[in-house]
């Protein structure tokens, strides 16, 4: 069955997971306004949290993981709907869900934390990262960019991050509860309770840890040095689009590599991700692995300090596909990719192997670059953020927009921009 769109353009857009915050009822709410039909899925009590008040009543799954597949085949064919709007395309209940739609021609589109951070959001057809439509080829990529305007790389808006820990602990709670989701099963790999635990735990060593940064730094400074970024275990980016299913093997195989390739009077900082939980206390293990290494005094952990300044005066940048590898491109440092990224392209990311990287590495070609931001940034991303009330409404505008325009991925010209109120 394929699904086929209203003749009068009216739509049918089903909702299922999304971040944690009103954002989603807030653009059904704008996609309602505009003549279309909107539907929402929830999977466990936290999802009803941030419907409430939404344009269409809600529809709760409470059957088991193995018969959903069926479950929302039917529902798709049933509401005929056309479109599916979602946070985390690698969850397991949405890549069934991108499966039915696909195999019926209802358009997915999946939405993040922007590529450019942090006042920017994501909007994507089917994927991201490794699933990503945007193109690797530079040919391409400079196709997509004529006519458009440079990358617009200023911060202008605010989020809430007291408002989104607030929301986040809410939604998990709840999610945690069995009633009325006895089934449910969450796509985390960690206890809520721990994780927060461990945040806890570094908010308190924040000043402790804000120093170890700048002694790392301090330390590197008069030497050639290089920085591994370091990414969440629970990052779909790591588990989906990479080889890897810890940061211990990439971390371990990148300082092996580092050891035995880099220059001798080179040093490396390993930057542990801001809101990793640290349950497996990291603080130990990097010192172990660079032991195992030989390189122990070569190798500095950073659980905090100050980015840019880091990677303006590192020599190159080491990471899985984290989005710091755009601003190591964006800052005109050499880039290495170890799994799949948006920003793994030839001329603007190392493309040969690790061990070369030490030695051989170029900083980003510069028209490539200009080029690869601007489009990027006019295909995939919107201006706003998820929780920031005014923040919030930019990114809901721009979302409603793109989707009621079926414009999803289709590059934003300069004279179709708004302009982004200061803040």
């Amino acid at each position: 069955m394929t699904s086929s769109p209203d003749p009068a353009g009216r739509r049918s857009f089903l909702f299922l997971q999304g971040p944690i915050t009103p954002f989603f009822a807030e653009v059904a709410a704008g996609l309602v306004a505009r003549g279309h039909a909107t539907h929402r899925i929830n999977l466990n009590l936290g999802d009803r949290l941030f419907w409430r008040g939404g344009p269409q009543p809600m529809v709760d799954y409470r059957g088991r993981p193995e018969d959903w597949p069926g479950f929302i085949e039917t529902y798709l064919d049933r509401h005929g709907v056309t479109d599916i709007v979602l946070l985390g395309e690698q969850r397991a209940y949405h890549r069934a869900a991108i499966a039915a739609a696909q195999a019926r021609g209802i358009a997915v589109t999946v939405t993040d934390f922007g590529y450019f951070r942090p006042d920017w959001i994501t909007l994507e057809r089917d994927g991201m990262g490794g699933d990503s439509r945007f193109p690797r080829d530079p040919a391409a990529i400079r196709e997509l960019a004529a006519g458009l305007p440079r990358a617009d790389l200023e911060e202008r808006l605010k989020d809430d991050f007291p408002r989104q820990a607030r929301w986040d602990v809410a939604y998990h709670v709840l999610s945690l509860l069995p009633w009325p989701f006895p089934h449910y099963r969450s796509h985390h790999l960690h206890h809520p309770f721990a994780t927060y635990a461990g945040i806890g735990r570094r908010l308190l060593r924040r000043r402790a840890e804000r120093a170890e940064g700048e002694r790392a730094l301090s330390r590197v400074k008069d030497h050639p040095y290089w920085v591994f970024a370091m990414q969440m275990e629970n990052d779909f980016s790591l588990r989906a689009y990479s080889r890897y299913r810890d940061m211990d093997t990439p971390v371990a195989e990148a300082v092996r590599s580092f050891a035995r390739h880099a220059p001798p009077d080179g040093h490396l900082i390993v930057k542990v991700h801001p809101l990793d939980p640290c349950l497996k206390r990291w603080h130990r293990r990097l010192p172990a692995i660079a032991e195992a290494a030989g390189a122990v005094h070569r190798v500095h952990v950073a659980h905090h300090g100050p980015l840019d300044p880091m990677l303006a005066g590192a020599r190159g940048m080491v990471t899985v596909n984290s989005t710091v590898g755009l601003r190591a491109v964006v800052l005109g440092c050499p880039a290495k990719a170890l799994g799949q990224a948006v920003w793994d392209v030839p001329g603007l990311a190392h493309q040969g192997a690790l061990d070369g990287f030490w030695t051989e590495a170029a900083p980003p070609e510069s028209s490539l670059r200009e080029d690869f931001l601007a489009a990027l940034q006019a295909t995939t991303q919107l201006r706003g953020v998820f929780y920031a009330p005014e923040g919030r409404a930019v990114a809901v505008a721009a979302t409603v927009e793109r989707l009621h325009a079926g414009t999803v991925g289709v590059p934003a010209r300069a004279a179709a921009a708004e302009p982004v109120p200061a803040g």
